[in-house]
């Protein structure tokens, strides 16, 4: 019998072989893969949050994350800096080649949508939810005056109207010291690193009294069953509510209606809590929620392996399992038995923060259709089809006034996003037209962000998080004609492909709906968030959530809350087992 190691990937070892597999990586990344940028000098003026006189700060969550450390107040407040998965030495952008090859071309040779490639694994609701999470997790601020200019080449039929191609510069990182080159540029977040819910209740104190209603605990919200409407900005009035459209309006009332029903069960069982402890509690509780059905619920909807199927599900009840765990307790502090949910708070080898490279991999662009067929959930009559502008911005409004949120829902149900391939980026954001009347090509935007906040190039990237070197476009895919396409776009240079086309281009492991090389950048973060966060480790107890809290939690998923709010979806649902996966089309 052979002893030499098995040269097969972890994917196609058998189940618990690739667990282990799992386990090792995420060790490895967390000793080499956590650079920290908030120890570079600084001129004073990164935050330096002051308690709450009343210590509120101990036993909820701030909306400026403060204070989730309560050694280090600072870490992952809103207006401190992105960390690196990467070497600082490795984050430096190389600006002489910031447009080679021209991003626009990469977009228009190597993005564009002849057809639209369906990911038949999943429903439509899964590109809501992501853009939903992400409002929560990451956003950079852009500088007021300086732009970028991206090149266009004699055949591109990018409008005269609209030319020159110009971005706006990532704004720099004001709290650096001038002239300092001793490390690579660093960017402010606009959002809390935390897994917070911020999306919905705001990450500033402002906005969230805008839209609380000061009652009961609860959130704000209209006799129409919608959220309030901003006639300033023509938006549904919420905790970060940029690039809107129908399927996040859905999330976000979804989740604000979850929110008011906890403070109704809250007040039930707690009748001399006042609005603010109703508000603090059903506001932790609603996002421990969104995080487990991320956790447990989404991502082993878009990553369907049997060893990420178990691996997940441990991320938040260990090895043993949810029933284990609900009959016994938590056994040991470690992670492997009984999951990071309630155990000890560790930051590994690196305070706390989300990173540039986190950003990178959820670029997932293509997880969105060009068009929208809308569907009664009574009798699956075609409702309308909308393009995605006529869905979007300042429509979206006119659009949830004339059909339902449970038609809005159903429809995202039973119909399929996009692959997160190549030639699979929505054509109507290659030519996006922003509500102020800018317009850009967001997949250009997509290579440029990369290339200036110094994310390493796709191989390079592969060297530096473990997966080792490719040596020719036919080792990144399997498919001739892209191999090709790739060589001609880059020269014939394979370190100088772009991470994301990468990503895009590599064969997926059988079940994944994204990239392998994202997907170790994933094994880091993903458990990271949770095990960084004191509400989700230590103070993930009866003592901060209450008992009812915690139960409500364990006891309910994605589809639970879909049928609380609108049980007209439960038909759709019958057979389903993961809210993300095709629902069951009614009617015709």
């Amino acid at each position: 019998m052979s002893n030499k190691p098995s040269n097969k990937p972890w994917h196609r070892l058998p189940t618990p072989l690739a667990l282990l597999k799992l386990i090792r990586f995420r060790e490895t990344l967390r000793q080499k893969n956590l650079h920290d940028t908030s120890q570079i000098p600084d001129t004073e003026k990164l935050p330096h949050p002051t308690p709450d006189p009343e210590g509120r700060h101990l036993t909820t969550r701030t909306f400026d994350g403060s204070f989730n450390d309560l050694e280090h107040p600072e870490m992952g407040m809103l207006g401190t800096r992105f960390g690196r998965n990467v070497p600082l030495k490795d984050a430096y952008p190389d600006l002489q080649n910031i447009m080679t090859p021209n991003p626009r071309v990469i977009s228009r040779i190597l993005m564009t949508r002849d057809q639209f490639i369906p990911a038949t694994s999943l429903n439509l609701l899964a590109a809501s939810w992501i853009q939903f999470q992400n409002h929560d997790w990451f956003a950079h601020h852009s500088h007021p005056s300086k732009k970028f200019e991206i090149p266009l080449e004699q055949d591109d039929p990018w409008p005269e109207e609209h030319r020159p191609m110009t971005v706006a510069h990532t704004a720099e990182d004001e709290t650096r010291l001038p002239g300092d080159t001793s490390a690579p540029p660093t960017y402010i977040s606009r959002s809390t690193h935390w897994w917070d819910g911020s999306q919905i209740y705001g990450h500033d104190l402002g906005t969230a009294d805008k839209l609380r209603s000061h009652v009961d605990g609860k959130l704000t919200i209209g006799d129409d069953g919608l959220l309030p409407f901003d006639e300033a900005t023509g938006l549904d009035q919420t905790g970060f509510n940029e690039n809107w459209w129908f399927g996040l309006a859905t999330l976000h009332n979804l989740f604000v209606r979850e929110h008011n029903t906890l403070c109704d069960e809250l007040k039930r069982r707690y009748s001399n809590w006042s609005d603010d402890d109703l508000y603090h509690h059903a506001r932790l509780i609603n996002a421990a929620l969104m995080a487990k059905i991320h956790t447990v619920e989404w991502t082993p909807g878009i990553l369907s392996h049997p060893a990420l199927q178990i691996a997940m599900n441990a991320n938040w009840y260990g090895i043993l399992g949810q029933q284990v765990k609900q009959l016994f307790g938590r056994i040991g502090d470690g992670e492997m038995l009984s999951g990071i949910i309630g155990s000890p708070t560790d930051h590994h080898t690196a305070p706390y923060y989300l990173t540039e490279e986190f950003v990178s991999v959820y670029r997932l662009h293509p997880l969105i259709p060009d068009e929208f067929d809308i569907y009664s959930v009574d009798n699956g009559k075609l409702l309308m089809q909308q393009d995605f502008f006529q869905a979007s911005g300042k429509r979206t409004r006119a659009m949830m006034e004339k059909i339902s949120l449970s038609d809005l829902l159903y429809s995202q149900g039973v119909v399929h996003p996009g692959a997160i391939t190549l030639h699979n980026y929505p054509r109507f954001l290659q030519q996006l037209v922003k509500d102020d009347g800018e317009v850009f090509d967001l997949a250009a935007i997509d290579i440029l962000r990369d290339r200036e906040r110094g994310v390493p190039r796709y191989n390079r990237f592969r060297e530096l998080i473990g997966r080792g070197r490719v040596n020719s476009f036919e080792e990144i895919t399997s498919n001739p004609v892209w191999a090709k396409e790739m060589r001609q776009v880059y020269n014939n240079d394979i370190d100088s492909v772009d991470l994301m086309v990468g990503m895009f281009a590599e064969d997926l492991p059988e079940g994944f709906g994204f990239s392998d090389t994202a997907f170790r950048v994933f094994i880091l973060m993903a458990s990271r968030r949770l095990k960084s966060d004191r509400f989700f480790t230590k103070d993930y107890r009866a003592e901060i959530y209450t008992q009812f809290g915690l139960d409500w939690i364990d006891q309910n998923t994605m589809l639970t809350v879909l049928q609380r709010h609108f049980p007209q979806l439960k038909p759709a649902h019958f057979g389903v087992r993961n809210a993300f996966a095709p629902w069951r089309p009614v009617g015709v």
